[in-house]
């Protein structure tokens, strides 16, 4: 119960974090779309998988 309930804080706290960074990269046309690929890499990779995501939309678009 208790590797239950530190997934779904995991999965939470990237889901403000994506929803934050969303927030700010609106400005500069990087917004990272928040779905199950985007949430489930960053809370298992952690925050810097966001970097990753973020160089991965400035290399392709």
């Amino acid at each position: 119960m208790k590797k239950i309930i530190e997934i779904l804080k995991k999965v939470i706290l990237s889901a403000f974090i994506l929803y934050g960074y969303n927030l700010i990269a609106t400005r500069f046309n990087l917004v990272i779309p928040i779905n199950l690929i985007t949430l489930t890499s960053v809370s298992f990779l952690g925050f810097p998988m966001l970097f990753v995501l973020v160089l991965l939309r400035v290399i392709m678009f």
